[in-house]
């Protein structure tokens, strides 16, 4: 007898939902390292965003993230280069990656910039099989002489378009759809036979966002991302206010279930901080608990040039 069992270690509803196996931010537009490579280097200025994330804060088990990015340009500014790191865990899986970023900067004219970027790096699978509950306790024999540690290859690609007050992006993550775990098991003394498949799919985000000034001390800045992971899409919606060029109020909404809000300050030229709060509110996750995440942002104008709204990106 062959059983086949597809671990989709995403194992809590809003992962199961959408397929989605990368992390989720809910401040994602002010730091999209985290989900495009071409993004490295276009605030003409040095950036270090450090972005923590508890989502259903509360929860056993529940997903912790934290992420760290780094970019800056090169002194021609045609040329971006940036690290990206996080480490994520939900359940019994934590997933440790580290990325180089490099990205080409044309300029289309005076006002837009168009970049290709792309990121390479490792990813650390560990996943502790001890921690499931089984049903038929052969089964726990059988996972536990497989590998608990994997690391692969990983690459992802993508474009920026931006000016003064629009951008938008695409990209594609995991671009090698590598098998983390393709492996046959069995239990000793048994005629069972266990299939273990887990794949890193390619996850695909388009992102495109436009700030409109009404006055002098307020900009509205709508955004909207649609991502797509194992032939199943979803879109997050976001409607943002920068007041004074010194705080963002924000509201979003998610198409798998959640709201939020966010707020971050600008405390002086080079430092922001970020807060954000989501709940989910689909019937088969509003128990799960609320997500609660702090960025905190540095910008260095490392080359004494005029910066290009490094406000509103």
């Amino acid at each position: 007898m062959v059983r086949k069992i597809y671990i989709i270690i995403v194992v809590f509803s809003t992962y199961i939902l959408t397929a989605q196996q990368d992390p989720q931010y809910s401040q994602y537009q002010f730091n999209q390292m985290v989900i495009n490579p071409a993004y490295a280097g276009t605030k003409d200025a040095m950036s270090v965003i450090l972005d923590v994330r508890n989502q259903w804060a509360g929860f056993s088990g529940a997903p912790r993230t934290q992420a760290l990015s780094f970019h800056t340009p090169l002194k021609n500014k045609r040329i971006g280069l940036g690290l990206t790191a996080y480490n994520d865990m939900i359940g019994p899986k934590r997933v440790t990656a580290a990325y180089g970023n490099f990205s080409y900067i044309l300029p289309i004219n005076n006002k837009l910039k168009l970049s290709f970027g792309l990121r390479a790096g490792i990813v650390n699978y560990v996943f502790d099989f001890n921690k499931i509950n089984y049903k038929d306790q052969s089964e726990s024999i059988a996972y536990n002489t497989i590998p608990t540690n994997k690391i692969k290859p990983d690459f992802d690609a993508g474009l920026f378009l931006k000016s003064n007050s629009f951008y938008a992006g695409f990209s594609a993550t995991h671009l090698n759809a590598t098998y983390i775990y393709n492996d046959k098991v069995s239990t000793s003394g048994s005629l069972k036979e266990y299939d273990l498949t887990y794949r890193l799919n390619t996850h695909l985000f388009f992102i495109v966002s436009k700030g409109f000034s009404v006055g002098e001390n307020l900009v509205i800045n709508p955004t909207i991302m649609i991502k797509s992971a194992s032939s199943t899409l979803n879109a997050d919606l976001n409607l943002n206010f920068l007041i004074k060029q010194r705080l963002w109020l924000g509201a979003f909404m998610r198409s798998s279930g959640s709201v939020g809000l966010l707020a971050q300050v600008l405390i002086t030229e080079n430092i922001r901080v970020g807060y954000s709060y989501d709940r989910t509110i689909a019937p088969i996750q509003k128990n799960l608990g609320n997500g609660h995440e702090i960025m905190i942002g540095f910008d260095f104008n490392t080359f004494k040039s005029k910066i290009l709204s490094p406000r509103y990106l």
